[in-house]
């Protein structure tokens, strides 16, 4: 799908010299009396590596076709990651180098989305939030529950986080997948 300069967004996958990347900034300058352009940074989903460009207003933008499927993260089989789809219970797995930074934040059972691009695996989306169980942390001590001192707390998938001082090993917490950082504290049902 072809589209132009204006159309780029953050979290746009494009095609850039037969690789794809994922958009990660964009901004649009207009310097005095010459032509506009856009200052765009970009990662490449394959390698990682990053790369900033500068693109005329209305250079043409080649965009990826993406579909994107929920599947159920069921285990970890050493390097790689074992994925069932919800709607045909086809198990798929993909190598740890694609899932990437979600592995800290990705709970067995959990359904995410697989982002595909020509039936191949290029992503794994994880929900904005997840709640999370804190499995080893330092006990609270009385008196110390309305400060806003941080502590380090150890998660089910073996991330760390930083949580108030009130939060304890067992408990159920929120976690922002974008930024890593605790949100709140989670009655079980």
């Amino acid at each position: 799908m072809i589209g132009t300069t204006s159309d780029l967004r953050v979290g746009a996958i494009v095609k850039h010299e037969g690789e794809l990347y994922v958009v990660l900034e964009v901004e649009h300058r207009t310097p005095g009396n010459k032509p506009g352009f856009y200052q765009v940074k970009m990662r490449n989903l394959r390698t990682g590596r990053l790369l900033e460009n500068k693109l005329l207003s209305g250079t043409p933008v080649e965009f990826a076709r993406l579909e994107r499927r929920p599947h159920q993260f069921l285990y970890r089989d050493g390097d790689a990651f074992v994925f069932m789809d919800t709607e045909t219970y086809e198990q798929i797995p993909i190598d740890s180098s694609i899932v990437g930074e979600s592995a800290r934040f990705l709970a067995e059972g959990q359904t995410v989305d697989l982002v595909f691009h020509d039936d191949q695996v290029i992503m794994v989306e994880l929900p904005p939030h997840v709640n999370l169980r804190v499995v080893q942390t330092e006990p609270a001590v009385r008196g110390n529950t309305v400060t806003t001192a941080l502590k380090p707390a150890l998660l089910e998938t073996g991330a760390t986080v930083q949580v108030p001082l009130f939060v304890d090993e067992g408990d159920i917490i929120r976690v922002d997948t974008r930024t890593g950082e605790y949100i709140e504290r989670v009655k079980e049902a």
